[in-house]
């Protein structure tokens, strides 16, 4: 490829971050690429997300790539609308971060030390959710901001702790503050979380081939479509209170032959925020039908899904 590939981004410490790996990994296969920050809504409002609507985080990136401002587009993939963009294709899904929550702590606490009453911040249903479920007594307490801003507030004791996603923190270069990892049977990730989500213009072949080639992992893109798959079938938006992991298992044929398969594991909050959960395992080939096949369980178990803004 001859031409320079724009790539946007926005332009927070975090989204330059992931930005430029996958700009360092262009350059290495060749290209050449020039980093472009788009301001979205999101970045220039404080409101809470539920005010200022789900995609707010991708929707001038996705306007920008549309209307060849752009080349190619970088999204925490969990912020996507389930809803796909016609105007785009994705490309690539990056060998993807851990998943797991993380929690960051006073004094280097676990949650399990924490006592009761200690407030803990989270700007996501789903951990919400999920931290009460655990019956630790804690006072769940809203939160916005970026990983500095969040981490701040623990150490000028605003607040006991908070929880955010492990891989925001690795990226930026700050696992040593993490006083936990929390376990998936603690508190399922949101669907996609650790996974970035690379997009070029539907009809710009040249970027997707050299994309695709370059980045995809087809291991991390079988399991966050089975992941998203099921969100979608929840019919919840990539902000609702519902969590999924998907892994990469190991499993024997029936001739005894070691094949890789999917085991996917959700959990979705009825309105009286008590947690269904279910799992189920499939062929790698099969993640979409997978995901919806784990939705419709859960909706038999009564999962009535809850809007809100996922962090």
């Amino acid at each position: 490829m001859t031409r320079t590939l724009r790539i946007g981004t926005r332009g927070s410490a975090l989204a330059l971050a992931q930005t430029g790996t996958v700009a360092e990994a262009l350059k290495a296969a060749g290209a050449q690429v020039e980093i472009v920050v788009i301001k979205t809504p999101g970045d220039l409002s404080d409101a809470p997300i539920a005010q200022i609507g789900i995609g707010v985080f991708t929707s001038a990136l996705r306007d920008a790539l549309a209307n060849e401002e752009i080349d190619v587009a970088v999204h925490s993939y969990k912020d996507l609308p389930t809803a796909p963009d016609k105007r785009l294709v994705l490309a690539a899904v990056p060998q993807r971060e851990d998943p797991r929550d993380a929690l960051v702590a006073r004094d280097g606490l676990t949650l399990g030390e924490l006592p009761p009453g200690s407030t803990v911040g989270t700007g996501s249903p789903r951990r919400a959710a999920q931290l009460e479920a655990l019956g630790l007594g804690l006072d769940i307490v809203p939160l916005r901001g970026n990983v500095d801003t969040r981490i701040g507030k623990v150490k000028n004791g605003e607040l006991d702790a908070v929880v955010l996603a492990r891989a925001g923190i690795a990226r930026l270069g700050r696992t040593s503050e993490i006083t936990e990892n929390l376990e998936p049977i603690q508190m399922l990730p949101a669907p996609a979380q650790g996974a970035l989500a690379v997009e070029c213009r539907i009809d710009d072949v040249d970027a997707e081939h050299l994309i695709q080639s370059t980045l995809d992992d087809s291991a991390s893109r079988a399991a966050v479509t089975a992941e998203r798959a099921m969100l979608a079938a929840l019919e919840a938006g990539c902000s609702a209170p519902v969590g999924a992991l998907a892994d990469v298992v190991e499993d024997l044929d029936d001739e005894g032959k070691v094949v890789y398969r999917l085991s996917l594991r959700g959990v979705a909050a009825t309105p009286e925020n008590d947690l269904l959960r279910a799992s189920a395992t499939g062929d790698l080939t099969e993640a979409e039908e997978l995901g919806r096949a784990l939705a419709a369980e859960l909706l038999d178990l009564g999962a009535a899904v809850l809007s809100g803004p996922e962090a």
